[in-house]
């Protein structure tokens, strides 16, 4: 069985890697305005996350505005929308199934077996949660490095990642890695030997009466 130490490890790293993922998917610095070019502008900065654009200026003043119409989105901001949804809800459901496996917790601790196995199952929903976030995050990164390298891309409108996509990916590995260790508390079947039998004992000759 694994030990409790190592169950509580990875469920406080799961549960800070979750709460890293919600801090990532509000935050609207999924991407920022490039200072790549020689005429581009440094009085104000512009952030575009997944709900919304902001622009930031110089005296240190942020607007912000959420994205109106969602059929006019992108496709890939949409797809990174409902991964890193998808990766928030499914992280909920890990946090409260592996919170009933915890050793530490009284419930269901007359089946040790049981108890464990919801440990594993709530791993499972951290792992998958994580690779949600995992393949979000890269995707998106992928579209502004394509973006970026892009020759027909005015050099005005050219944007790097933001904060929060590094937020992202370090949020999804601590899922990922609290997951994975959850699911080292599933339980071991344990070979059952036969017991081993005596030898019947020799009966005692019978003496024989000798005249």
């Amino acid at each position: 069985m694994a030990s409790g130490g190592l169950q509580m490890l990875g469920f406080i790293l799961a549960f800070i890697g979750w709460i890293g993922l919600v801090v990532s998917t509000a935050m609207p610095q999924w991407k920022i305005s490039s200072y790549a070019g020689d005429n581009i502008v440094t009085a104000q900065a512009i952030y575009e996350g997944l709900w919304m654009s902001c622009v930031t200026q110089s005296t240190g003043q942020m607007q912000c505005k959420v994205y109106d119409s969602l059929l006019k989105l992108a496709g890939n901001l949409q797809a990174t929308r409902a991964l890193m949804v998808a990766s928030i809800v499914l992280g909920l459901i890990g946090t409260a199934v592996s919170m009933i496996g915890m050793k530490c917790m009284k419930c269901m601790e007359d089946d040790e077996v049981k108890k464990l196995r919801m440990a594993v199952l709530g791993g499972i929903f951290f792992i998958v949660s994580g690779f949600a976030a995992l393949v979000g995050t890269s995707w998106y990164g992928h579209r502004v490095t394509q973006d970026f390298f892009n020759p027909y891309t005015p050099v005005n409108t050219r944007f790097e990642f933001g904060q929060a996509l590094f937020i992202g990916w370090a949020a999804a590995s601590l899922v990922l890695l609290g997951g994975a260790f959850l699911c080292c508390s599933c339980p071991r079947r344990e070979t059952s030997y036969p017991s081993s039998r005596p030898y019947p004992k020799s009966a005692p000759s019978a003496g024989k009466d000798y005249v």
